[in-house]
């Protein structure tokens, strides 16, 4: 008796965009994202949701994602839900009631818990929403606050200054762990562990019984999740620095050392407030390590954390 095989294919992964203000068009997010004065023509397009194409492309993997603009709850569809692995929300900041409008999208991120989700505004207003009442509703449903324009920019002076903007919102997208992920070559020692984790989330659907306990499982993990990949990326580029020191201690070598750490430092400023720390002690760490410091010396250098 022959077998039959059934092959299922894993829908591309998409980042669903709405928008809560009438004056703003999710397409200019799009147009922000992909750095283009112009859209690419939509690869799919039902009613009002299109379908626009992109490929993540870094240092360490390229991922085709979608980018879907979905004006409202109603026009959601399974085919969505299946490929939603991120969520960005526009709402006017300038309006009191700006944050209420996003109401109806709560229940749906609470039941299908995208990896990425970031709420973004022009800029917060003591006149409409405030960025405590922002921050305060992020904090309540596990978004992260992205403003366009910020009035107060990062201070220059911090070693490891935020990103804003686009910039903070690329940067985490580029952070997440796609299911269209492809390793490039030389980082294959870390497509075991990011391979593992995407079967891990994509594999193993949130249960639609009780999306409160996995929109909370997903809350709580992801940040973990996110920290793991980045110090995969940031053990990746330690190995880096060792090879830079195994050779002759020339002076070819130690401009690309110090424009490795350049290139360490910058990639940090990508990451949330709370993972920098740890992440700068692992670069300091290393960087001991590679001019030939002895390891019992920094052994106290410590911020309480696992690094």
């Amino acid at each position: 008796m022959a077998h039959i095989v059934i092959k299922t294919e894993i829908p591309i992964p998409c980042v669903v965009i709405t928008s809560c203000d009438g004056g703003f068009k999710e397409e200019e997010l799009i147009k922000h994202i992909l750095s283009s004065k112009t859209l690419p023509e939509p690869i799919k397009r039902e009613e009002t949701v299109d379908w626009y194409p992109w490929t993540i492309n870094n240092k360490y993997y390229t991922a085709d994602v979608r980018l879907c603009v979905v004006p409202s709850t109603f026009h959601m569809s399974s085919e969505i839900a299946q490929s939603m692995q991120a969520f960005i929300a526009y709402f006017d900041s300038s309006a009191k009631d700006g944050l209420e409008k996003l109401l109806p999208w709560i229940s749906v991120v609470e039941d299908l818990a995208p990896e990425v989700l970031i709420l973004v505004c022009e800029r917060v207003c003591e006149n409409g929403v405030t960025r405590h009442e922002a921050q305060q509703w992020c904090l309540a449903h596990a978004f992260e606050l992205v403003e366009l324009s910020p009035q107060e920019l990062p201070d220059e002076d911090d070693d490891f200054p935020e990103s804003t903007g686009v910039k903070r919102i690329v940067q985490a997208l580029n952070a997440n762990v796609w299911s269209s992920v492809e390793m490039k070559d030389g980082h294959n020692q870390g497509f075991g562990l990011i391979s593992t984790l995407v079967a891990a989330r994509h594999n193993n659907p949130h249960s639609c019984q009780d999306p409160q306990a996995s929109h909370t499982e997903s809350s709580g993990n992801t940040e973990t999740q996110g920290a793991t990949v980045v110090d995969a990326m940031t053990d990746l580029d330690i190995q880096e620095l060792a090879n830079l020191t195994a050779g002759d201690a020339d002076v070819d070598n130690f401009e690309r050392l110090f424009s490795k750490l350049k290139e360490m430092k910058d990639k940090a400023s990508s990451l949330p407030h709370e993972q920098r720390k740890v992440h700068a002690e692992k670069v300091a760490k290393a960087f001991w390590t590679a001019i030939g410091g002895d390891d019992d010396e920094i052994d106290g250098l410590s911020s309480g954390e696992e690094s």
